[in-house]
């Protein structure tokens, strides 16, 4: 089996790297959270770079590199810690956009490619509690077609995207997969009311409130369920990937203090149980970059196979984020809690990061739902 990456997935890692490196530097994402979490400055560059069409087939003026491509650029986007959700538009909306009718694919899947639409998935809703089969909106057909009502939480971007896919339920009870169907509905439209705010990384959502909201119909129940997933499976993996890049970066931050800073005369690195310290913080790094391979490697599995593996990645992000983050913070002592300091700003990433798309013991349940057929001790 070849583990090595292509030419052309190396050259994408390297273009991005070049580019968050000279053109979003900690100076301008500083100045990008303080005037909101999202520049739209910064999301043309994006689209001249191409990366918003990583998800979007090249009949549909996207790339169509492959997960892979995806997941390198991820990482390198992470390591700048880009506040724009390029994962959320360019491949999680997209993934659902590439199953609809073949007139609403003409219709926004280019423009999602190109950085014209901005375009996200709002399905979170307050008493869900991660689980995608909860779903309190409500969609009603009527003679002028669907119109919908209900709330969706913490929609990245939500006050600034063009377009929201909404989940919402055409039959069966509140928790019941099979009467959920998923619908665009534009921002502009009547009926549709949002309220952004910043997240604690800087970053940018919004709480979208819907009433009597004309919707198109994308995927109808039954097909939608299996497109939710996925697109939510494809963003826990681009999150491992963008969390890969951000504890790569924070774990390199350490050493040079560590080799900077001295005590008594010496680097405080060549002590040597903080020699160990960093050792773990280093497994733990490696042991989160292998499962998001992992888990990017799965996307293309049979549903099952795909849900289970990255739960499993999900599970190990948030410990090695957890565990790297609070290490990285103790060793730099009083200047890792400041926010001039660009370290905190990485854990505060990771915090966030470990909350999105459910959260480590959410991600557990989902593992251990997945393996009553294969542990012993249940057998």
């Amino acid at each position: 089996m070849n583990f090595e990456f292509s030419d052309d997935e190396q050259q994408l890692s390297e273009a991005v790297q070049r580019f968050v490196e000279r053109g979003y530097g900690f100076e301008r994402r500083t100045a990008i959270a303080r005037a909101g979490g999202f520049s739209a400055e910064a999301w043309a560059q994006f689209a001249e770079l191409g990366i918003l069409g990583l998800g979007t087939s090249e009949q549909d003026g996207g790339m169509a590199m492959g997960p892979v491509a995806a997941m390198l650029a991820l990482e390198a986007l992470g390591r700048a810690l880009v506040l724009e959700p390029v994962a959320a538009v360019a491949l999680v909306a997209a993934s659902v956009l590439a199953q609809a009718d073949a007139e609403a694919r003409a219709r926004w899947a280019p423009r999602v490619a190109s950085g014209e639409a901005r375009v996200v998935l709002a399905y979170q809703e307050r008493g869900a509690r991660y689980r995608l089969e909860r779903v309190d909106t409500q969609a009603a057909h009527g003679g002028e077609g669907w119109t919908l009502s209900g709330t969706k939480s913490l929609v990245p971007i939500g006050d600034q995207a063009d377009a929201f896919i909404v989940s919402a339920r055409v039959g069966g009870a509140a928790d019941d997969p099979a009467g959920v169907a998923l619908f665009l509905v534009e921002r502009a439209a009547a009926g549709v009311d949002t309220r952004g705010y910043a997240l604690q990384d800087g970053s940018r959502a919004a709480e979208v409130a819907l009433a009597n909201a004309p919707a198109t119909l994308l995927l109808p129940a039954g097909p939608a369920f299996a497109a939710l997933e996925l697109a939510v499976d494809t963003g826990v993996a681009a999150l491992a990937a963008e969390a890969v890049g951000v504890m790569d970066k924070l774990f390199g931050l350490t050493v040079d203090y560590l080799n900077t800073r001295k005590q008594f005369g010496v680097p405080i690195g060549t002590f040597q149980a903080l020699r160990h310290r960093i050792a773990d913080m280093k497994m733990q790094l490696e042991l989160a970059r292998s499962m998001s391979y992992y888990a990017t490697l799965k996307l293309g599995e049979p549903g099952e196979i795909r849900r289970r593996a990255v739960a499993q990645a999900k599970v190990q992000l948030g410990n090695s984020a957890r565990f790297l983050g609070q290490q990285a913070i103790q060793l730099h002592g009083g200047i890792g809690m400041t926010d001039e300091y660009i370290g905190s700003h990485y854990f505060k990433r990771l915090t966030t990061m470990e909350m999105q798309f459910g959260d480590t013991m959410h991600h557990i349940g989902e593992v251990s739902a997945r393996m009553t057929e294969t542990a012993g001790v249940f057998a």
